[in-house]
């Protein structure tokens, strides 16, 4: 069952067209990469998809289960606003780690929690036995979260004094605290060494096992992206230039000449 698709999108700025024609198709329970050089539209495409920027041209819809129902309903969240779609069960990470510094490691995974909450801003203000009780779920859930992720004996240290690696972490426990149905990771790997790596491709993994995730990444890691994905969607230029398995998208010639180009001498 598709979970999330895009329909002939185009994203232009001006004379530019940063996305071409994208058609992606992530199935439920689905772990699929989205790949191609440095300016092929990758991020551009992530932020059509959470309502950063909205289409020239396209449609985005997501088919989120209800999960008291569990039916499911298709949405179009074209151009929806990015909290709106949070809401919806799709979450994201950044390329560039946007944490809140000078708050604690359990405060930046609270922050995330307001999607779920059952009480208003009234209630919070008078600290009624509703809200109370709202308040210790969130932080129970966001402890187990932190458990998870090998932050648990960290919550009260400010997120400034984490090591890099560990910033990435928290990043995704932010996330996750949203209780989403899609991930979406932004070169997750980006600056880690190849332990952390090695660690954070085991973790994702875990990730859409436990709980039951779709997740959808932008990684230049190639060793991560063939070693855990299930589908994989090469950019280049803004455009679709391959799609399908690992094993058939590193063998396809036109992302090869994308990847390390044409020996003119060979062409001619």
């Amino acid at each position: 069952m598709s979970l999330l698709k895009t329909e002939n999108v185009i994203m232009q700025f001006g004379g530019v067209v940063a996305v071409n024609d994208l058609n992606i198709d992530i199935k439920k329970g689905e772990l699929a990469a989205l790949i191609g050089p440095n300016g092929a539209g990758k991020t551009t495409a992530f932020n059509v998809i959470t309502g950063v920027y909205t289409p020239t041209k396209g449609k985005v819809l997501f088919t989120p289960t209800d999960k008291k129902t569990g039916q499911t309903t298709e949405i179009d969240i074209t151009g929806k606003k990015p909290d709106k779609i949070t809401g919806l069960g799709i979450a994201r990470t950044f390329q560039n780690i946007r944490l809140f510094k000078e708050l604690t490691v359990l405060e930046n995974a609270l922050v995330a929690t307001h999607t779920n909450v059952d009480y208003n801003f009234l209630s919070a203000i008078l600290r009624t036995p509703k809200a109370r009780k709202g308040e210790r779920r969130a932080k129970s859930d966001c402890e187990f979260l932190l458990e998870r992720l090998g932050l648990i004996d960290l919550k009260n240290e400010k997120a400034s004094s984490l090591p890099y690696g560990q910033q990435r972490h928290l990043e995704i426990a932010r996330a996750l605290a949203t209780n989403p149905q899609l991930l979406l990771l932004d070169e997750p790997a980006a600056g880690m060494n190849p332990q952390e790596t090695d660690e954070l491709t085991d973790l994702i993994f875990k990730l859409k096992t436990d709980f039951d995730l779709s997740i959808f990444m932008i990684e230049h890691h190639m060793d991560l992206v063939m070693e855990i994905s299930d589908h994989i969607y090469v950019l280049d230029f803004g455009c679709t230039i391959a799609k399908g398995t690992p094993d058939e998208v590193q063998n396809n010639p036109k992302v090869i000449e994308a990847y390390l180009g044409v020996d003119e001498d060979v062409e001619n």
